[in-house]
Protein backbone atom coordinates (compact mmCIF):
# COMPACT_ATOMS: atom_id res chain seq x y z
CA UNK A 1 0.00 0.00 0.00
CA UNK A 2 1.45 3.37 -1.03
CA UNK A 3 1.96 6.22 1.40
CA UNK A 4 -0.86 8.25 -0.16
CA UNK A 5 -3.22 5.25 -0.09
CA UNK A 6 -2.51 4.76 3.60
CA UNK A 7 -3.16 8.45 4.21
CA UNK A 8 -6.45 8.24 2.35
CA UNK A 9 -7.53 5.31 4.52
CA UNK A 10 -6.71 7.13 7.76
CA UNK A 11 -8.35 10.31 6.49
CA UNK A 12 -11.58 8.42 5.83
CA UNK A 13 -11.52 7.02 9.35
CA UNK A 14 -10.88 10.52 10.74
CA UNK A 15 -13.72 11.86 8.62
CA UNK A 16 -16.23 9.28 9.84
CA UNK A 17 -15.28 9.58 13.49
CA UNK A 18 -15.04 13.36 13.58
CA UNK A 19 -18.19 13.76 11.54
CA UNK A 20 -20.12 11.49 13.92
CA UNK A 21 -18.99 13.43 16.98
CA UNK A 22 -19.92 16.74 15.39
CA UNK A 23 -23.29 15.39 14.29
CA UNK A 24 -24.17 14.15 17.75
CA UNK A 25 -22.76 16.98 19.82
CA UNK A 26 -24.00 19.98 17.88
CA UNK A 27 -26.88 18.90 15.64
CA UNK A 28 -26.24 22.12 13.64
CA UNK A 29 -23.43 21.68 11.22
CA UNK A 30 -22.27 24.71 9.16
CA UNK A 31 -19.52 25.97 11.49
CA UNK A 32 -18.33 22.47 12.40
CA UNK A 33 -18.30 21.48 8.76
CA UNK A 34 -16.22 24.56 7.86
CA UNK A 35 -13.71 23.59 10.52
CA UNK A 36 -13.65 20.02 9.23
CA UNK A 37 -13.26 21.22 5.65
CA UNK A 38 -10.38 23.50 6.66
CA UNK A 39 -8.76 20.63 8.56
CA UNK A 40 -8.96 18.22 5.64
CA UNK A 41 -7.61 20.80 3.14
CA UNK A 42 -4.67 21.63 5.40
CA UNK A 43 -3.93 17.96 5.98
CA UNK A 44 -4.19 17.01 2.32
CA UNK A 45 -2.14 20.00 1.19
CA UNK A 46 0.70 19.07 3.53
CA UNK A 47 0.51 15.49 2.24
CA UNK A 48 0.59 16.70 -1.39
CA UNK A 49 -2.71 15.02 -2.26
CA UNK A 50 -4.50 15.93 -5.48
CA UNK A 51 -8.03 17.35 -5.64
CA UNK A 52 -9.29 13.96 -6.85
CA UNK A 53 -7.63 12.22 -3.93
CA UNK A 54 -9.15 14.85 -1.64
CA UNK A 55 -12.64 14.01 -2.95
CA UNK A 56 -11.93 10.33 -2.44
CA UNK A 57 -10.82 10.93 1.14
CA UNK A 58 -13.78 13.17 1.96
CA UNK A 59 -16.65 12.69 -0.50
CA UNK A 60 -18.94 14.78 1.70
CA UNK A 61 -18.98 15.55 5.39
CA UNK A 62 -20.93 12.85 7.24
CA UNK A 63 -21.99 15.64 9.57
CA UNK A 64 -23.66 17.46 6.63
CA UNK A 65 -24.85 14.68 4.38
CA UNK A 66 -28.33 13.50 5.24
CA UNK A 67 -28.47 9.86 6.29
CA UNK A 68 -31.65 7.83 6.68
CA UNK A 69 -32.31 4.62 8.59
CA UNK A 70 -35.49 2.54 8.71
CA UNK A 71 -36.06 0.71 12.00
CA UNK A 72 -38.35 -2.30 12.47
CA UNK A 73 -39.48 -3.51 15.92
CA UNK A 74 -41.39 -6.76 16.60
CA UNK A 75 -39.74 -8.11 19.75
CA UNK A 76 -42.96 -8.65 21.70
CA UNK A 77 -46.49 -7.39 21.06
CA UNK A 78 -46.01 -4.11 19.19
CA UNK A 79 -45.37 -3.87 15.45
CA UNK A 80 -43.41 -0.67 14.94
CA UNK A 81 -41.44 1.04 12.20
CA UNK A 82 -39.85 4.46 11.77
CA UNK A 83 -37.40 6.41 9.64
CA UNK A 84 -35.00 8.85 11.31
CA UNK A 85 -32.25 11.04 9.92
CA UNK A 86 -28.81 11.75 11.35
CA UNK A 87 -30.09 14.84 13.18
CA UNK A 88 -32.59 12.81 15.18
CA UNK A 89 -35.62 13.91 13.18
CA UNK A 90 -38.42 11.38 12.82
CA UNK A 91 -39.50 11.53 9.18
CA UNK A 92 -42.15 8.85 9.34
CA UNK A 93 -43.46 6.29 11.81
CA UNK A 94 -46.24 3.77 12.31
CA UNK A 95 -47.19 1.48 15.17
CA UNK A 96 -49.73 -1.29 15.59
CA UNK A 97 -50.43 -2.22 19.22
CA UNK A 98 -51.74 -5.66 20.15
CA UNK A 99 -52.66 -4.54 23.68
CA UNK A 100 -56.44 -4.80 23.33
CA UNK A 101 -56.23 -8.32 21.90
CA UNK A 102 -53.92 -9.57 24.66
CA UNK A 103 -56.09 -7.99 27.37
CA UNK A 104 -58.95 -10.12 26.02
CA UNK A 105 -56.91 -13.33 26.25
CA UNK A 106 -55.47 -12.58 29.70
CA UNK A 107 -51.87 -12.10 28.59
CA UNK A 108 -49.51 -12.36 25.64
CA UNK A 109 -49.82 -15.64 23.73
CA UNK A 110 -46.72 -15.96 21.49
CA UNK A 111 -48.55 -17.63 18.60
CA UNK A 112 -51.21 -14.91 18.61
CA UNK A 113 -48.55 -12.19 18.75
CA UNK A 114 -46.76 -13.77 15.79
CA UNK A 115 -49.89 -13.88 13.63
CA UNK A 116 -50.72 -10.26 14.41
CA UNK A 117 -47.19 -9.21 13.46
CA UNK A 118 -47.52 -11.10 10.17
CA UNK A 119 -50.83 -9.34 9.47
CA UNK A 120 -49.50 -5.85 10.13
CA UNK A 121 -45.73 -5.58 9.59
CA UNK A 122 -45.99 -4.91 5.85
CA UNK A 123 -48.59 -2.16 6.22
CA UNK A 124 -46.72 -0.59 9.15
CA UNK A 125 -43.52 -0.33 7.09
CA UNK A 126 -45.44 0.86 4.03
CA UNK A 127 -47.18 3.58 6.07
CA UNK A 128 -43.81 4.66 7.49
CA UNK A 129 -42.25 5.04 4.05
CA UNK A 130 -45.33 6.89 2.83
CA UNK A 131 -45.27 9.31 5.78
CA UNK A 132 -41.60 10.02 5.11
CA UNK A 133 -42.28 10.34 1.36
CA UNK A 134 -39.39 7.99 0.70
CA UNK A 135 -38.56 4.83 -1.22
CA UNK A 136 -36.44 1.93 0.00
CA UNK A 137 -33.67 3.09 -2.33
CA UNK A 138 -33.45 6.38 -0.40
CA UNK A 139 -32.35 4.61 2.79
CA UNK A 140 -28.78 4.22 3.99
CA UNK A 141 -29.63 1.20 6.15
CA UNK A 142 -32.37 -0.99 7.56
CA UNK A 143 -32.14 -1.73 11.28
CA UNK A 144 -34.16 -4.51 12.90
CA UNK A 145 -34.55 -5.92 16.41
CA UNK A 146 -33.06 -9.42 16.60
CA UNK A 147 -32.66 -9.91 20.38
CA UNK A 148 -33.90 -10.38 23.06
CA UNK A 149 -37.63 -11.08 22.87
CA UNK A 150 -40.22 -13.61 21.77
CA UNK A 151 -38.54 -15.68 19.06
CA UNK A 152 -41.66 -16.03 16.92
CA UNK A 153 -42.28 -12.28 17.05
CA UNK A 154 -38.65 -11.36 16.40
CA UNK A 155 -38.51 -13.66 13.39
CA UNK A 156 -41.44 -11.89 11.70
CA UNK A 157 -39.64 -8.56 11.86
CA UNK A 158 -36.32 -10.02 10.75
CA UNK A 159 -37.81 -11.86 7.79
CA UNK A 160 -39.56 -8.73 6.58
CA UNK A 161 -36.37 -6.68 7.01
CA UNK A 162 -34.43 -9.33 5.08
CA UNK A 163 -36.93 -9.17 2.24
CA UNK A 164 -36.65 -5.38 2.08
CA UNK A 165 -32.86 -5.36 2.24
CA UNK A 166 -32.45 -8.03 -0.41
CA UNK A 167 -34.86 -6.25 -2.75
CA UNK A 168 -32.54 -3.24 -2.94
CA UNK A 169 -29.22 -4.97 -2.28
CA UNK A 170 -28.71 -3.57 1.23
CA UNK A 171 -27.20 -5.10 4.33
CA UNK A 172 -28.91 -5.02 7.72
CA UNK A 173 -27.95 -3.54 11.09
CA UNK A 174 -29.04 -5.97 13.85
CA UNK A 175 -30.30 -4.25 17.00
CA UNK A 176 -30.27 -5.33 20.65
CA UNK A 177 -33.69 -4.30 21.98
CA UNK A 178 -32.42 -3.18 25.40
CA UNK A 179 -29.49 -1.23 23.95
CA UNK A 180 -32.00 0.64 21.81
CA UNK A 181 -34.12 1.51 24.86
CA UNK A 182 -31.00 2.67 26.70
CA UNK A 183 -29.87 5.05 23.97
CA UNK A 184 -33.20 6.50 22.81
CA UNK A 185 -32.77 9.51 25.10
CA UNK A 186 -29.65 10.51 23.14
CA UNK A 187 -31.90 11.28 20.18
CA UNK A 188 -33.72 13.90 22.27
CA UNK A 189 -31.01 15.26 24.59
CA UNK A 190 -27.27 15.72 24.41
CA UNK A 191 -26.08 12.97 26.76
CA UNK A 192 -22.41 12.08 26.84
CA UNK A 193 -21.05 8.68 27.81
CA UNK A 194 -20.79 7.29 30.42
CA UNK A 195 -24.20 7.47 32.10
CA UNK A 196 -26.38 5.19 34.22
CA UNK A 197 -29.50 3.66 32.72
CA UNK A 198 -32.56 2.03 34.26
CA UNK A 199 -34.70 -0.05 31.91
CA UNK A 200 -38.04 -1.14 33.35
CA UNK A 201 -40.68 -2.70 31.10
CA UNK A 202 -43.12 -5.56 30.75
CA UNK A 203 -40.34 -8.02 30.00
CA UNK A 204 -37.21 -6.59 31.59
CA UNK A 205 -35.78 -4.67 34.51
CA UNK A 206 -32.08 -3.83 34.68
CA UNK A 207 -29.62 -1.23 35.90
CA UNK A 208 -26.45 -0.59 33.92
CA UNK A 209 -23.74 1.90 33.06
CA UNK A 210 -23.62 2.84 29.37
CA UNK A 211 -20.04 3.59 28.29
CA UNK A 212 -20.53 3.59 24.51
CA UNK A 213 -23.15 2.63 21.94
CA UNK A 214 -22.21 -1.04 22.36
CA UNK A 215 -20.42 -1.04 25.73
CA UNK A 216 -22.46 -1.57 28.91
CA UNK A 217 -21.67 -2.64 32.47
CA UNK A 218 -24.61 -4.56 33.96
CA UNK A 219 -25.07 -3.77 37.67
CA UNK A 220 -28.24 -5.79 38.19
CA UNK A 221 -31.26 -7.32 36.48
CA UNK A 222 -34.55 -8.99 37.33
CA UNK A 223 -34.14 -12.49 38.73
CA UNK A 224 -37.70 -13.56 37.96
CA UNK A 225 -40.50 -11.47 36.48
CA UNK A 226 -40.57 -7.86 35.29
CA UNK A 227 -42.32 -4.81 36.79
CA UNK A 228 -44.65 -4.38 33.81
CA UNK A 229 -45.78 -7.98 34.15
CA UNK A 230 -46.39 -7.44 37.88
CA UNK A 231 -48.57 -4.43 37.07
CA UNK A 232 -50.56 -6.42 34.50
CA UNK A 233 -51.10 -9.45 36.75
CA UNK A 234 -52.21 -7.30 39.70
CA UNK A 235 -54.58 -5.25 37.52
CA UNK A 236 -56.10 -8.52 36.31
CA UNK A 237 -56.50 -9.83 39.89
CA UNK A 238 -58.40 -6.61 40.67
CA UNK A 239 -60.67 -7.06 37.61
CA UNK A 240 -59.66 -3.63 36.30
CA UNK A 241 -59.72 -4.76 32.68
CA UNK A 242 -63.45 -5.55 32.94
CA UNK A 243 -64.32 -1.91 33.67
CA UNK A 244 -65.04 0.59 30.91
CA UNK A 245 -62.93 3.27 32.63
CA UNK A 246 -59.82 1.15 32.06
CA UNK A 247 -60.69 -0.24 28.64
CA UNK A 248 -57.64 -0.26 26.37
CA UNK A 249 -55.18 0.61 29.14
CA UNK A 250 -52.17 -1.44 30.16
CA UNK A 251 -52.06 -2.83 33.69
CA UNK A 252 -49.59 -0.15 34.74
CA UNK A 253 -51.73 2.67 33.36
CA UNK A 254 -54.88 1.25 34.97
CA UNK A 255 -53.25 0.91 38.39
CA UNK A 256 -51.68 4.37 38.13
CA UNK A 257 -55.07 5.90 37.32
CA UNK A 258 -56.89 4.27 40.25
CA UNK A 259 -53.96 4.73 42.67
CA UNK A 260 -54.42 8.51 42.55
CA UNK A 261 -57.51 8.04 44.73
CA UNK A 262 -55.85 5.62 47.18
CA UNK A 263 -53.68 5.56 50.29
CA UNK A 264 -50.29 3.84 49.76
CA UNK A 265 -49.93 3.33 53.53
CA UNK A 266 -53.22 1.46 53.90
CA UNK A 267 -51.34 -1.86 54.12
CA UNK A 268 -47.88 -2.84 55.44
CA UNK A 269 -44.75 -2.41 53.32
CA UNK A 270 -43.52 -5.57 51.59
CA UNK A 271 -39.80 -6.16 52.13
CA UNK A 272 -38.37 -7.62 48.91
CA UNK A 273 -34.92 -9.29 48.93
CA UNK A 274 -33.96 -7.59 52.23
CA UNK A 275 -30.91 -9.82 52.83
CA UNK A 276 -29.32 -9.42 49.37
CA UNK A 277 -26.96 -6.46 49.01
CA UNK A 278 -27.12 -6.45 45.20
CA UNK A 279 -28.68 -4.41 42.41
CA UNK A 280 -30.76 -7.39 41.26
CA UNK A 281 -34.54 -7.01 41.11
CA UNK A 282 -37.35 -9.40 42.02
CA UNK A 283 -41.06 -8.86 41.48
CA UNK A 284 -42.53 -12.35 41.97
CA UNK A 285 -42.80 -11.86 45.74
CA UNK A 286 -44.67 -8.59 45.31
CA UNK A 287 -47.05 -10.24 42.82
CA UNK A 288 -47.76 -13.01 45.33
CA UNK A 289 -48.29 -10.52 48.17
CA UNK A 290 -50.70 -8.52 46.02
CA UNK A 291 -52.63 -11.63 44.97
CA UNK A 292 -52.94 -12.80 48.60
CA UNK A 293 -53.99 -9.33 49.78
CA UNK A 294 -56.66 -9.04 47.09
CA UNK A 295 -58.03 -12.50 47.92
CA UNK A 296 -58.09 -11.64 51.62
CA UNK A 297 -59.91 -8.35 51.00
CA UNK A 298 -62.56 -10.02 48.85
CA UNK A 299 -63.22 -12.47 51.68
CA UNK A 300 -63.11 -9.82 54.43
CA UNK A 301 -65.45 -7.40 52.66
CA UNK A 302 -67.73 -10.03 51.15
CA UNK A 303 -67.44 -8.50 47.69
CA UNK A 304 -68.27 -10.79 44.74
CA UNK A 305 -65.02 -11.66 42.97
CA UNK A 306 -66.44 -10.44 39.67
CA UNK A 307 -66.77 -6.90 41.04
CA UNK A 308 -64.30 -4.17 41.97
CA UNK A 309 -63.24 -4.05 45.61
CA UNK A 310 -64.38 -0.90 47.47
CA UNK A 311 -60.77 -0.31 48.56
CA UNK A 312 -59.19 -1.17 45.19
CA UNK A 313 -57.70 2.33 44.99
CA UNK A 314 -55.81 1.74 48.25
CA UNK A 315 -54.48 -1.58 46.95
CA UNK A 316 -53.31 0.09 43.73
CA UNK A 317 -51.57 2.89 45.63
CA UNK A 318 -49.98 0.37 48.01
CA UNK A 319 -48.79 -1.84 45.15
CA UNK A 320 -47.35 1.06 43.19
CA UNK A 321 -45.53 2.37 46.28
CA UNK A 322 -44.01 -1.04 47.04
CA UNK A 323 -42.83 -1.56 43.48
CA UNK A 324 -41.22 1.88 43.40
CA UNK A 325 -39.65 1.37 46.82
CA UNK A 326 -37.95 -1.81 45.60
CA UNK A 327 -36.60 -0.07 42.50
CA UNK A 328 -35.53 2.90 44.60
CA UNK A 329 -33.44 0.74 46.93
CA UNK A 330 -31.61 -0.80 43.97
CA UNK A 331 -30.96 2.65 42.55
CA UNK A 332 -29.47 3.77 45.86
CA UNK A 333 -27.03 0.87 45.80
CA UNK A 334 -26.17 1.48 42.16
CA UNK A 335 -25.43 5.14 42.80
CA UNK A 336 -23.20 4.33 45.77
CA UNK A 337 -21.36 1.59 43.87
CA UNK A 338 -20.76 3.87 40.88
CA UNK A 339 -19.28 6.47 43.23
CA UNK A 340 -17.04 3.89 44.92
CA UNK A 341 -15.70 2.64 41.58
CA UNK A 342 -15.63 6.05 39.86
CA UNK A 343 -17.71 4.69 36.97
CA UNK A 344 -19.34 7.95 35.95
CA UNK A 345 -16.71 10.60 36.63
CA UNK A 346 -18.62 13.89 36.88
CA UNK A 347 -21.45 13.03 34.49
CA UNK A 348 -24.11 11.99 36.99
CA UNK A 349 -26.97 11.23 34.64
CA UNK A 350 -29.64 8.55 34.99
CA UNK A 351 -31.48 7.67 31.79
CA UNK A 352 -34.81 5.95 32.41
CA UNK A 353 -36.66 4.05 29.71
CA UNK A 354 -39.07 1.18 29.17
CA UNK A 355 -42.84 1.18 29.50
CA UNK A 356 -42.84 1.45 33.32
CA UNK A 357 -41.08 4.82 32.97
CA UNK A 358 -44.29 6.21 31.45
CA UNK A 359 -45.91 5.97 34.92
CA UNK A 360 -45.92 9.55 36.26
CA UNK A 361 -45.77 8.48 39.93
CA UNK A 362 -42.77 6.24 39.35
CA UNK A 363 -41.06 8.84 37.20
CA UNK A 364 -41.49 11.52 39.89
CA UNK A 365 -39.99 9.24 42.53
CA UNK A 366 -37.09 8.22 40.29
CA UNK A 367 -36.26 11.92 39.98
CA UNK A 368 -36.58 12.24 43.77
CA UNK A 369 -34.27 9.31 44.55
CA UNK A 370 -31.73 10.38 41.92
CA UNK A 371 -31.63 13.92 43.32
CA UNK A 372 -30.56 12.56 46.70
CA UNK A 373 -27.31 11.43 45.06
CA UNK A 374 -26.80 14.39 42.76
CA UNK A 375 -28.08 12.70 39.61
CA UNK A 376 -30.02 14.33 36.80
CA UNK A 377 -32.77 12.15 35.33
CA UNK A 378 -33.36 12.10 31.59
CA UNK A 379 -36.40 10.27 30.32
CA UNK A 380 -37.62 10.12 26.73
CA UNK A 381 -41.18 11.28 25.98
CA UNK A 382 -43.78 8.74 27.06
CA UNK A 383 -44.38 7.46 23.51
CA UNK A 384 -40.67 6.59 23.24
CA UNK A 385 -40.57 4.73 26.57
CA UNK A 386 -42.67 1.86 25.25
CA UNK A 387 -41.60 -0.36 22.34
CA UNK A 388 -41.50 1.50 19.04
CA UNK A 389 -39.71 1.64 15.71
CA UNK A 390 -38.14 5.02 16.42
CA UNK A 391 -35.73 3.66 19.02
CA UNK A 392 -34.63 0.90 16.63
CA UNK A 393 -34.07 3.35 13.78
CA UNK A 394 -32.10 5.70 16.06
CA UNK A 395 -29.91 2.90 17.40
CA UNK A 396 -29.22 1.90 13.82
CA UNK A 397 -28.33 5.51 13.02
CA UNK A 398 -25.92 5.74 15.95
CA UNK A 399 -24.19 2.62 14.72
CA UNK A 400 -24.12 3.86 11.14
CA UNK A 401 -22.59 7.20 12.14
CA UNK A 402 -19.99 5.61 14.42
CA UNK A 403 -17.91 4.57 11.43
CA UNK A 404 -17.68 1.01 12.73
CA UNK A 405 -18.91 -1.90 10.69
CA UNK A 406 -22.19 -3.07 12.22
CA UNK A 407 -23.62 -4.33 8.95
CA UNK A 408 -24.52 -7.97 8.48
CA UNK A 409 -25.44 -9.91 5.38
CA UNK A 410 -29.24 -10.15 5.30
CA UNK A 411 -29.13 -13.92 4.73
CA UNK A 412 -26.95 -14.76 7.74
CA UNK A 413 -28.85 -13.08 10.57
CA UNK A 414 -30.97 -14.91 13.13
CA UNK A 415 -32.86 -14.01 16.29
CA UNK A 416 -32.29 -14.82 19.96
CA UNK A 417 -34.79 -15.00 22.83
CA UNK A 418 -32.20 -14.14 25.45
CA UNK A 419 -29.16 -11.93 25.30
CA UNK A 420 -27.47 -10.23 28.26
CA UNK A 421 -26.77 -6.53 28.13
CA UNK A 422 -23.04 -5.83 28.18
CA UNK A 423 -20.58 -7.13 30.77
CA UNK A 424 -22.14 -8.49 33.95
CA UNK A 425 -20.46 -6.98 37.04
CA UNK A 426 -23.40 -7.60 39.38
CA UNK A 427 -21.31 -9.89 41.59
CA UNK A 428 -18.89 -7.01 42.18
CA UNK A 429 -21.80 -4.98 43.53
CA UNK A 430 -22.76 -7.77 45.90
CA UNK A 431 -19.19 -8.22 47.10
CA UNK A 432 -19.09 -4.59 48.27
CA UNK A 433 -21.80 -5.30 50.90
CA UNK A 434 -23.15 -1.76 50.58
CA UNK A 435 -25.44 -0.69 53.42
CA UNK A 436 -28.21 1.70 52.47
CA UNK A 437 -29.61 4.71 54.31
CA UNK A 438 -33.36 4.98 54.84
CA UNK A 439 -35.45 5.86 51.83
CA UNK A 440 -38.57 8.00 51.95
CA UNK A 441 -40.63 8.20 48.79
CA UNK A 442 -43.13 10.80 47.73
CA UNK A 443 -46.64 9.61 48.52
CA UNK A 444 -48.19 11.02 45.35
Amino acid sequence: MSLNTKMLFHLKQLHLTFGYKVAHRFRAFPLSYCKLKHLRIQFCHSASLSSEQLKLAFPESSACKKRYVLGIETSCDDTGAAIVDNQGNVLGEALYSQLAKHNETGGIIPTVAKELHIQHVESVVRDTLSAAQMQLQDLDAVAVTVKPGLVMSLRVGLQHAQKLALSVGQQLIPIHHMEAHALTARMIDKIDFPFMVLLASGGHCLLAVARDIDDFLLLGSSQDSAPGEAFDKTARELNLFTLSDFNGLSGGAAIEKLAKEGNPSAFPLVHIMPSRATCHFSFSGLKTSARNLIKKEYQRLGTPTSELLPNAADICAWFQYNLMYHIGRKLQRGFIFAEMKNLLSTNKTLVVSGGVASNAYIRANLIHVASLYGYKVVCPPTKLCTDNGIMIAWNGMEKLLSGRNYFHDANTLDVSARCPLGTDISSDVGNCLIKLPKLHLKQS
